[in-house]
Order: structure tokens, then C-alpha cells, then sequence
């Protein structure tokens, strides 16, 4: 190749390598952010009752550093007396904590977090319910990530009903709890709402979603609605590197979901 035909290919990839290369992804900044509805751990496509290897699987196999988990049995007499976030904690070798939403079947109901980091605190936080309807809870972890910030995780699950009247409430509280202050945060959960609810509008006030596009979660084997979701505050501290629903639809009734995020300087 001679020094002209030299000088032409490099300028073409120069530019490329600008256009492409210039990111800057600082690694100590990601957080890989899981979601997860495990059903108190009742497979639906598997011979066993519940599954606890399984959902390990598939937690471990996409590496995240903070897992939001629903639906999750303490001690109940339908898991046999496990206390199934710390039994998956152990499985995925992640610091494990449970938050009560309610009593249920000789022991307790609520929601999971798992976290590759350790909890610098946490607090469990009663959602506002009209009398009858099902108790929930949203879970928060504050841990320092390994570019030594300290950020905000809530794992939370709300109202299942048809009237979306405690849905937006629980919305409006959560809002009330964490949007006001300008400390990073991720909010992850099964919030039993479709994208254009009123319940997501009243989200969409202070949280950005991290999937650009509406890929349904639920039911499992055949999924035809987005319910599951993960949110962050504020907007310019944080970068959308990668976003994918599970596609595994045997250990539980949803597919967990999955996003990547870059935390970005002030």
C-alpha cells in the first residue's frame, strides 16, 4: 500500500473511531439493574413446586449489581418455611434483605432486594391501600457503587385491582417519598400499570423510563402487557447503556427485566 492510499484509509477511520469510539464509559460507574416478579418462587412450566436453583440461574446469568424482587414468600407455610430472598442471596453470593407488605400463610409477604454491594442502609416503607385491598410496600437500599457515589434503589410492587385508584395513589406516595431530593435513584418493580396509565403518568413526572420501547413482560409464556419497569432519577445523571426483557418464561408467571446504567458526573 502506498503513503497516499495510507493517508485515505486512515482518514476515513479516524472519523469513524470519533463518531463511534467517544463515550467514555467509566466502568465503575455502571449499575446493572434487574427486575424480577418470581411468583413466591411457584414455577409455572417446571415439575418442582417452586424453583429455587432456577431463579438463581437466572439471576446469575445476567451479572446484575442490584435485583428488585416481587412477590416474595417469608417463611410461609406454602414454601415450606424458607425465607426465599435470603435462599436466592445465598445462591447468587448477594448481600439479600426482605421488606414486609403484609402477614400471610404462617408467615410473611413482600418485597426482595439483592445487592452485589453492601447496604449503607435500608427502610421498608408501608404504600397507602383502601380498606380491603391488598397490602404493598416499597423497599429502599442506599449503597455506595464502586466509584464511591452512593445511590438510592427501591424495589416496590402496587396495586393489582382493575380500579387504578390505589395504583396512583401508591404512585403519588412513592413520588412524595423520593423525587424530591437530587440523590441518583433507581425504582424497580411490577407497578401493575400499563405505559400511557395514569398511574406512569404520574411517574413520568420526575422518573424517565430506561426502555425506549413497550416490550410486554406478562404474562410469561406469551407476554401481551408491560407491567414491570425500571425508572431513574435524576435525568441527566443517568445513560441508558443497555436494556433487554429475560426471555425466559418457565420459573415464573413474568419475565424479569433487565437494564443497564451508566451514572454520570455532575
Amino acid at each position: 500500500m502506498n503513503k497516499r492510499c495510507f493517508l485515505r484509509l486512515w482518514l476515513l477511520v479516524v472519523p469513524l473511531q470519533w463518531a463511534f469510539g467517544q463515550t467514555n464509559i467509566d466502568s465503575t460507574r455502571i449499575v446493572r439493574v434487574l427486575s424480577y416478579n418470581i411468583y413466591h418462587g411457584e414455577t409455572v412450566g417446571l415439575d418442582k413446586q417452586f424453583d429455587l436453583d432456577e431463579l438463581a440461574r437466572i439471576i446469575n446469568d445476567e451479572k446484575p449489581d442490584l435485583v428488585a424482587l416481587q412477590e416474595v414468600d417469608f417463611k410461609t407455610n406454602r414454601v415450606l418455611k424458607k425465607d426465599l430472598v435470603t435462599e436466592l442471596g445465598l445462591r447468587t453470593k448477594m448481600q439479600a434483605i426482605f421488606g414486609k407488605a403484609m402477614s400471610f400463610d404462617g408467615g410473611e409477604y413482600g418485597e426482595g432486594v439483592l445487592s452485589d454491594y453492601s447496604f449503607l442502609s435500608t427502610k421498608n416503607h408501608t404504600l397507602v391501600v383502601r380498606e380491603g385491598n391488598e397490602p404493598r410496600a416499597a423497599l429502599e437500599v442506599n449503597v455506595i457503587i464502586k466509584s464511591n457515589d452512593t445511590i438510592k434503589f427501591i424495589g416496590t410492587h402496587l396495586d393489582h385491582t382493575n380500579i387504578e385508584t390505589d395504583r396512583i395513589d401508591q404512585a403519588k406516595q412513592i413520588n412524595d417519598l423520593f423525587a424530591i431530593d437530587e440523590v441518583p435513584t433507581i425504582l424497580a418493580g411490577d407497578l401493575n400499570a400499563l405505559p400511557g396509565s395514569e398511574t406512569m403518568h404520574v411517574f413520568y413526572k420526575y422518573w424517565k423510563q430506561s426502555f425506549l420501547e413497550n416490550v410486554p413482560t406478562y404474562p410469561a409464556q406469551e407476554p401481551r402487557d408491560k407491567i414491570d419497569y425500571i425508572l431513574f432519577k435524576p435525568a441527566n445523571r443517568w445513560r441508558v447503556l443497555e436494556t433487554k426483557v429475560i426471555d425466559e418464561k418457565l420459573a415464573s408467571d413474568h419475565r424479569a427485566i433487565l437494564s443497564v446504567l451508566e451514572l454520570l458526573k455532575k
